[in-house]
């Protein structure tokens, strides 16, 4: 792995542990197993490094759900797919981890992909609960966009109840609720 990706992973992993102050130039160049001079050869500073660093985050996490959103099965089980994908949920999610960080929201470059993901994610559901809608596996009156939300939402929320009790057991609660309320959304074929 070059110079240039060692950094850009060792931010990533610095930013979800410890959040943008707490990523330290320094911290980064020891985690890196870099020399000092080697961040300012790379990147301008400590900015435009974790701007690498989230657009790698973002791109990592858009390419594991689009992965689930594309593969095989109904609507449903596409969405069921992606909520009940393997994840490290008492870490949090790596991208809205960032939101709740006041340097990275505060800063419009740093937070813009952080919102472009989040957004492409709404999307990418509100598409399939369309989908589902028109082959009648979802009934008619559910609004793509307001479930796209609710999922998300129900994720990030999910990771937070699960971080504040110490367990994934909140998080998986949450999902099977959301699971439920989808598949009871699902018209009756009686």
């Amino acid at each position: 792995m070059s110079t240039s990706e060692r950094l850009i992973e060792s931010t990533r992993e610095l930013l979800w542990e410890r959040g943008y102050v707490g990523t330290s130039p320094k911290a980064i160049l020891e985690r890196a197993e870099a020399g000092q001079g080697s961040m300012y050869h790379h990147f301008t500073g400590k900015p435009d490094l974790a701007l690498a660093a989230i657009r790698r985050t973002a791109e990592e996490m858009r390419a594991t759900a689009g992965a689930l959103f594309d593969g095989p099965g109904t609507p449903y089980e596409r969405i069921e797919a992606y909520l009940l994908r393997e994840r490290d949920v008492l870490r949090g999610c790596p991208v809205g981890r960032l939101t709740m960080d006041p340097d990275v929201i505060a800063d419009p470059a740093l937070r813009a992909p952080v919102r472009e993901t989040l957004d492409w994610l709404r999307g990418r559901i509100a598409r399939l609960v369309e989908e589902g809608r028109e082959q009648g596996q979802f009934a008619p009156s559910l609004d793509g966009a307001e479930i796209a939300a609710t999922v998300v939402a129900t994720v990030q929320g999910g990771y937070v109840l699960a971080r504040a009790a110490g367990s994934p057991d909140a998080f998986d609660t949450a999902v099977r609720g959301l699971l439920a309320l989808l598949a009871a959304a699902r018209p009756s074929t009686s």
